[in-house]
């Protein structure tokens, strides 16, 4: 069987990316009888988030029978452009197979890709075999990775906790939403808020891809229905914040980054989990208040 050659590979745009992190610069020819997994994302993603036990353990479980496992980092926000961030988010993660940055979108490009995530499966000579978009089908993509690999024994065994816990799609009722308004951000009066109707309190600067917000006691709060509600945030210094649920701290429902009193702080950029509810999930409005100027708000997402 003839083998490719570089630029016939699906791996040809990797051959011009200079930035990497865990690994010196992949190319194609150097690929070549590899199966390799390239799976694109972006750090501040859930969707993303989400999938990442199944490839941490696809990475590790498979790389001595031949899996090469590409991060190809393409960034939703310009704040995600930045490789200090990128890298601290990967090692917060526990990430150690190659990242690549797709700042540019040219690896984005030569897949003709269109979501986060995105995995796409190429074997040793260099073709395209499989390809999953969006969470899910992992014993489905874990078995295209087999049958590329001739693997033998049992699957791996993946336990999701904390953030990258499933989403709860039987309850998740509230879309993601964006709040800048290239991405149809539009919030809603002051006024008693329908389900999945969102609005800003106090003086917000609202741009393309975030809300900014330029006064201390700002606030933005959300009708939603969900287990989970998570916020994409970056800060100026450090942003102390407080979450109530329907007028209360949220206890027991609150999420990773708040304590039970709904006490936080945005110290990075990144996703943060402000709300996650146990036991039966209803409909409840989430108000999140910043008690420092300086913080970006960029979109919800819901688990």
């Amino acid at each position: 069987m003839p083998h490719t050659t570089p630029t016939d590979s699906a791996l040809f745009a990797l051959d011009r990316a200079t930035e990497w992190l865990n690994s010196e610069p992949l190319t194609a020819a150097g690929l070549r009888g590899s199966v390799v997994a390239v799976q694109f994302c972006t750090y501040s993603c859930i969707n993303w988030l989400r999938t990442l036990p199944y490839v941490r353990a696809w990475a590790s479980a498979y790389r001595d029978r031949g899996l090469v496992v590409v991060g190809a980092h393409a960034p939703e926000f310009a704040f995600e452009r930045e490789i200090e961030g990128v890298r601290r988010a990967m090692a917060q993660m526990g990430v150690e197979h190659p990242i690549v940055l797709d700042n540019d979108y040219a690896i984005w490009r030569s897949f003709d890709n269109q979501y986060w995530p995105a995995l796409y499966l190429v074997d040793g000579d260099g073709r395209l075999r499989y390809q999953h978009f969006g969470e899910g089908a992992y014993d489905e993509t874990e078995a295209a990775i087999r049958q590329l690999l001739s693997a033998e024994g049992a699957p791996v065994d993946v336990e999701a906790t904390g953030i990258e816990a499933a989403a709860d799609w039987d309850t998740l009722a509230t879309p993601e939403t964006y709040v800048g308004y290239a991405r149809g951000g539009r919030p809603a009066g002051p006024r008693r808020l329908a389900l999945n109707e969102w609005t800003l309190a106090g003086q917000w600067d609202v741009g393309e891809e975030s809300a900014r917000l330029e006064e201390a006691g700002g606030s933005i709060t959300f009708r939603f229905e969900a287990r989970d509600l998570n916020l994409v945030l970056t800060p100026e210094g450090e942003i102390p914040f407080t979450v109530l649920l329907d007028e209360q701290p949220p206890g027991d429902a609150h999420g990773l980054d708040a304590d039970e009193l709904g006490n936080g702080t945005v110290s990075e950029p990144r996703l943060y989990q402000l709300v996650r509810q146990p036991g039966a999930v209803r409909a409840r409005t989430c108000e999140i208040t910043f008690h420092e100027p300086g913080v970006r708000a960029y979109v919800f997402t819901f688990g």
